[in-house]
C-alpha cells in the first residue's frame, strides 16, 4: 500500500531539462504533445501496468507456496497485496523505464479520478524514478488546461490511492471466494462481484415482481365537451372522476395481485361502465371548478457520469458501455471534459461561455441576471471536480467541431444540456377543471381535465429531458384547454367507455438500472457501465429491445446467493460498504480492520471467509429448482442450459424466453410438441436403428445400439466398457423432417480418410466450428459442409500448403453477406453482418464481433454492431491480444524543439 508522498522537489535544472509525461492512452498521448513545449516527451501507460494475479501462472515463484498465493492478497498479513507486472505490459514498462533514464523530471498524468491515482502510484512503485516525481491533473484536453496543469503539479492523494487499493482488495475477496461456490453448486465458470452481483439481484427481483404480478381489469369514461363558443380551442375532453362522490377506480388503486387497495373506491366494470356511459349521452353538463397556477420548471444541472448514460440510451439508444467509450473518444481528442464525474458544478470559465453562448443563440432574455450554480445531491460525490461539458473557454457548437456520427451525436447531447443549464426558467400556467352533470337514472357524475400552457418556453428552446416511461409527458408538451369560468354551460359531444387492464412493472432498461443503482447508493457512477456489460457478457441477463430480461441461470445465482451469502447481495449492507470505502478515502476509516471485519468477521458476525467454508448444506439441485405456479412442473438449471422437468420427463426452454413468460400453459405447450425424433431405418451393414433427434446442441443423426444380454444365472455382470453409438450433427443445409436414411449414413461414415500425406493420415471431418481436414496435430478449414464428401488429396495437399487461415475461417470470410450496415466511425471500413462458424457476426473486415443473445441479424441496428465491434476492440487490447499492424516502430510522442514551439 502508498507509503511515501509522490512530489519531490523540482531538480537543479531549473526545470529546463526533459520531461517525461505519462499518461494512460495512447490517443490521449498524441493530442497532449501537440500542447506541450520542447523538452516534453509524452508517452502511455496503455492503461494499469500491473494488478492482483489473474491465474496461478502469473504468480511468482518465490509466492507459490504461500496458501494465499492464488489469492493474490496475504489475509494473515494486514491484506497486504501482490501486485505483479502484466504480461501484456511488461514491453511497456520496459520502454517508460528507459526514457524515464533520459528525463530529468517525471510528471504523472493519468486521470484525476480514484483509479487514476492508483495506476499514477502504481507507475511511481514499479519505475522508481530518482527523479522529482509530480502529479499533473486536468479534466479537459485543451492546450490552456494542459499547460496550466502541467505549471501547477501536486503530489499524489495517497489517501485516495488507499481507497482504490482498498476496494481492489475488496472485489477480489469478493469474486475469488464466493465465484468457486458457483462453479460447484449452480455452473462452471460463473461469476460473482459486489456490485455485478447486486445488480444482477434487482433485474429478477423484478422479473419476480412480473411472474408473481395478476392484471387487474378496470373501465373507466371520458367524454368529449364543447363550450359552444367560437373561440379555439372549443372542445375538450375529461375523464370520469367519482359517481355520486365516490371516487372512480385507476390503475393505482389495484395491489399486484390485482386486489383492491382500499373498499373506498368504485370498481367499474365492462357492464356497469357501459351502462353509465349510456345513461350519461345527451346530458347537460357544467363547469364547477376552474383553477388556475403559475407554471415554471427549472433547468436541467448539467451532466454528469450516470445522468449521460440515462439520456443518451433514452434519445440515442446507446448503450452506457457505448456512451462511455463514445464519451472517451470526445475527451482524448479535447472536444468535452471528463466523463467519470459525480459532480454537476461549471467553472466559471464554462458558465460565462455557456451564458454568452446561450445569448448569441436565443437572445439575451433567455439568460437569467445571475449565473446558475448546480451544487451535487450524489452522496459522497467525488471524481473529477466539474460536470461534463464541452471543453475550452468557448465552446464549439456542434456544427464548427467537424464530427460525425455517433461522436457528433453525443457531443450535441451534452452541448445543449450545458448550455440550456444556464437559461431562464420555462414560464407558463396550469389549470385544473372540474365539470358536473346527472345521469337520465339521477346519479351526480364529476369529470376532471387538466391543461398546460407555456408562454415563455426558456432552456426548453435548447434543450427538453427524456423519460423512461414513454406516456409520460415530455417537459414541453402542452395541453391547451378552452376558457372556461366557473358556471359554464357545455354539451356532451360524446361519452364513452374504455377498458384498461393493469401493467406489470416495466422491466429495467440500462438507463434506469444505471438511476436505481445510483439511488440506492450502490458502487461507484464510474463503474456501471462495465458492470450492466458484465452482467450481459455473463449470460445473467439479456435485451429484449432495450429491455434487461434475467435468464434462469441469473435466478439460480441470486437464489444461492441471498440464501446463503444474504449480506452480500443486500442492498443497504452494498452501499455501507460504499460508505466506509468513501470514509478510508477521507482518512476518517483504517484499511486493514475494515477489511477484517469483512474476511474475518467480528463481535460474532461471521465474515466472508466462515460463509465459504460452510457450503456443504447448499442444497445444489434445490437452488437451480423453481416450480411453475398452478403446475406439477419445475424449472430447473441444468450444466446445459435451462430446462422443464415432470417427475423425470424433461424438455428444454428455448433461449430467448423470458422468466415471466413460462406459465404453466406454455409449459404444457412445450412437452405436448413433438420430440422431433425420427426413425429412418436400418443400417444394412450394422443392422442397427438409425434415428434423427433433436438435441441441446441441435439436430443429430445417432444408431440405436442392441441392449446387452444379462449375464447367465449365478454369473456376476462384467464390467465392460460400454460401446458408444455413432453421432453426427447435421448439416446446416438438412433439416429433421427432410433427412433420409441415406443422408444419415453418409453423416455416420464421417470422418473420411481422404490419403496419406507427409506419412501421416488426412481425414476430412465435421466439427464444433464446421468442416475441416485434419493432418497430425494440423487442420485447415473447408469451404463447405459437401466438400467432406469430395475433397480429393490433391487439394488437400494444396490446401495443407498454405498458411493456416486465423479467425472465422476460409468459409466465413468468403461467405456473402446477410446485410451491409454502413461505415464504421472507427476504422472507416464497411461493416457487414454475415453467418460464422460460431453464429452470425458483425464485421468490419478487420475486427468480428459476435452477435448476442437478443441481437437479431435482420433488425441489428448500425449503432448496436459498432457497440459489438468497440468492446470486441477494448477487450483485444486489453488482454495484449493481436493489435493493428503499423509501419512505424517508435509510438513515443516527442515534441522537439523548433523555432515554432512553445515553452
Amino acid at each position: 500500500m502508498p507509503a511515501k508522498n509522490g512530489t519531490a522537489k523540482r531538480g537543479q535544472g531549473g526545470g529546463k531539462g526533459t520531461r517525461l509525461v505519462i499518461v494512460e492512452s495512447p490517443a490521449k498521448a498524441k493530442t497532449i504533445a501537440g500542447y506541450l513545449g520542447r523538452g516534453y516527451v509524452v508517452e502511455s501507460s496503455i492503461g494499469h501496468i500491473r494488478d492482483l494475479p489473474g491465474s496461478a501462472a502469473e504468480v511468482p515463484p518465490e509466492y507459490k507456496d504461500k496458501p494465499w498465493a492464488k489469492l493474490g492478497v496475504d489475509v494473515e498479513s494486514d491484506f497486504r497485496p501482490l501486485y505483479v507486472v502484466n504480461a501484456d505490459k511488461k514491453q511497456q514498462v520496459a520502454k517508460l523505464k528507459k526514457l524515464l533514464k533520459e528525463a530529468d523530471e517525471l510528471y504523472l498524468a493519468t486521470d484525476e479520478d480514484r483509479e487514476g491515482e492508483a495506476i499514477a502510484w502504481h507507475l511511481q512503485e514499479v519505475l522508481k524514478p530518482k527523479v522529482p516525481v509530480h502529479r499533473m491533473v486536468f479534466n479537459e484536453i485543451t492546450a490552456e488546461a494542459i499547460r496550466r496543469a502541467a505549471a501547477n503539479p501536486r503530489s499524489l492523494d495517497l489517501r485516495l490511492v488507499d481507497a482504490q487499493e482498498t476496494r481492489r482488495i475488496l472485489d477480489r475477496l469478493y469474486g475469488y471466494e464466493v465465484s468457486p461456490v458457483l462453479w460447484v453448486k449452480v455452473k462452471q465458470g460463473l461469476s460473482a462481484g459486489r456490485v455485478q452481483s447486486v445488480a444482477t439481484r434487482l433485474v429478477v427481483e423484478r422479473e419476480r415482481e412480473r411472474i408473481a404480478f395478476v392484471p387487474a381489469h378496470y373501465w373507466d369514461i371520458t367524454g368529449e365537451f364543447d363550450t359552444g363558443k367560437d373561440d379555439e380551442p372549443r372542445r375538450f375532453k375529461a375523464g370520469l372522476i367519482s359517481v355520486d362522490g365516490k371516487r372512480v377506480a385507476q390503475g393505482r388503486d389495484f395491489a399486484a395481485d390485482g386486489t383492491l387497495k382500499s373498499r373506498d373506491v368504485l370498481h367499474l366494470d365492462e357492464e356497469a361502465a357501459r351502462g353509465l356511459a349510456e345513461r350519461l349521452s345527451g346530458r347537460p353538463y357544467e363547469v364547477t371548478a376552474v383553477e388556475q397556477k403559475p407554471y415554471s420548471r427549472k433547468p436541467y444541472p448539467p451532466f454528469r457520469t450516470t445522468t449521460l448514460q440515462q439520456e443518451a440510451s433514452r434519445k440515442l439508444g446507446f448503450s452506457a458501455k457505448y456512451t462511455m467509450s463514445v464519451a472517451q473518444k470526445l475527451y482524448e481528442n479535447g472536444y468535452i471534459t471528463y466523463m467519470r464525474t459525480d459532480s454537476v458544478t461549471l467553472s466559471e470559465t464554462a458558465i460565462t461561455a455557456a451564458r454568452r453562448q446561450a445569448a448569441t443563440l436565443f437572445g439575451n432574455e433567455y439568460v437569467p441576471d445571475k449565473p446558475r450554480v448546480y451544487t451535487s445531491k450524489v452522496k459522497n460525490a467525488q471524481e473529477a471536480h466539474e460536470a461534463i461539458r464541452p471543453a475550452g473557454d468557448v465552446f464549439r457548437t456542434p456544427a464548427e467541431t467537424g464530427l460525425t456520427g455517433d461522436q457528433f451525436r453525443l457531443y450535441e447531447l451534452i452541448w445543449k444540456r450545458t448550455i440550456a443549464s444556464q437559461m431562464k426558467d420555462a414560464q407558463g400556467h396550469s389549470v385544473s377543471v372540474r365539470v358536473r352533470g346527472v345521469s337520465a337514472a339521477g346519479e351526480t357524475a364529476e369529470f376532471g381535465a387538466t391543461g398546460k400552457t407555456i408562454t415563455f418556453h426558456g432552456f426548453l428552446k435548447a434543450y427538453v429531458e427524456s423519460a423512461d416511461d414513454p406516456s409520460t409527458d415530455r417537459d414541453d408538451q402542452e395541453r391547451r384547454l378552452p376558457a372556461l369560468e366557473r358556471g359554464d354551460a357545455l354539451s356532451a359531444r360524446a361519452v364513452e367507455a374504455e377498458g384498461h387492464s393493469t401493467r406489470p412493472p416495466a422491466r429495467y432498461t440500462e438507463a434506469s438500472l444505471v438511476k436505481e443503482l445510483e439511488d440506492r447508493e450502490i458502487g461507484r457512477p464510474s463503474t456501471y457501465a462495465s458492470i450492466i456489460g458484465t452482467i450481459l457478457d455473463r449470460g445473467y441477463v439479456f435485451k429484449k429491445g432495450t429491455a434487461l430480461v434475467p435468464s434462469f441461470l441469473a435466478f439460480a445465482v441470486v437464489n444461492l446467493l441471498e440464501r446463503h451469502f444474504g449480506n452480500l447481495v443486500d442492498y443497504d449492507f452494498t452501499a455501507h460498504m460504499e460508505d466506509g470505502l468513501d470514509e478510508i478515502a477521507r482518512g476518517e476509516a483504517e484499511r486493514v480492520r475494515w477489511l477484517t471485519r469483512f474476511y474475518k468477521g467480528e463481535n460474532g458476525d461471521k465474515g466472508l471467509k466462515a460463509l465459504v467454508e460452510h457450503i456443504d448444506d447448499i442444497d445444489a439441485k434445490g437452488i437451480s429448482s423453481f416450480p411453475i405456479k398452478g403446475s406439477d412442473i419445475v424449472v430447473r438449471v441444468g450444466r446445459y442450459g435451462p430446462y422443464l422437468d415432470r417427475n423425470g420427463e424433461r424438455v428444454n426452454i428455448p433461449e430467448d424466453m423470458a422468466p415471466d413468460e413460462l406459465t404453466a400453459e406454455k409449459a404444457e405447450e412445450l412437452f405436448a410438441r413433438p420430440s422431433g425424433d425420427r426413425e429412418l431405418g436400418v443400417d444394412p451393414e450394422t443392422g442397427h436403428v438409425i434415428v434423427a433427434k433433436s438435441g441441446r446442441y441441435g439436430p443429430y443423426v445417432t444408431e440405436i445400439l442392441p441392449e446387452e444380454a444379462p449375464p447367465a444365472d449365478g454369473e456376476k455382470k462384467k464390467r465392460t466398457k460400454a460401446p458408444k453409438p455413432r453421432t453426427a450433427s447435421l448439416f446446416r443445409s438438412m433439416s429433421l423432417e427432410t433427412i433420409t436414411l441415406e443422408d444419415a449414413l453418409r453423416l455416420l461414415s464421417l470422418p473420411r480418410v481422404v490419403g496419406e500425406l507427409d506419412g501421416e493420415t488426412v481425414t476430412a471431418q465435421n466439427g464444433r466450428y464446421g468442416p475441416y481436414l485434419r493432418k497430425g496435430s494440423e487442420s485447415r478449414s473447408l469451404g463447405s459442409e459437401e466438400e467432406l464428401f469430395t475433397v480429393t488429396l490433391e487439394q488437400a495437399k494444396e490446401l495443407f500448403a498454405q498458411p493456416k487461415q486465423r479467425g472465422r475461417g476460409r468459409a466465413a470470410a468468403s461467405a456473402e453477406p446477410l446485410r451491409e450496415l454502413g461505415e464504421d466511425p472507427e476504422s472507416g471500413r464497411k461493416i457487414v453482418v454475415k453467418n460464422g462458424r460460431y453464429g452470425p457476426y458483425v464485421t468490419d473486415g478487420e475486427t468480428n464481433a459476435s452477435l448476442r443473445q437478443g441481437d437479431d441479424p435482420q433488425t441489428i441496428t448500425m449503432q448496436r454492431a459498432v457497440e459489438l465491434l468497440t468492446e470486441r476492440r477494448e477487450k483485444v487490447a486489453a488482454s495484449g491480444g493481436a493489435k493493428k499492424k503499423t509501419g512505424a516502430k517508435k509510438t513515443t510522442t516527442r515534441r522537439r524543439a523548433s523555432a515554432k514551439s512553445g515553452s
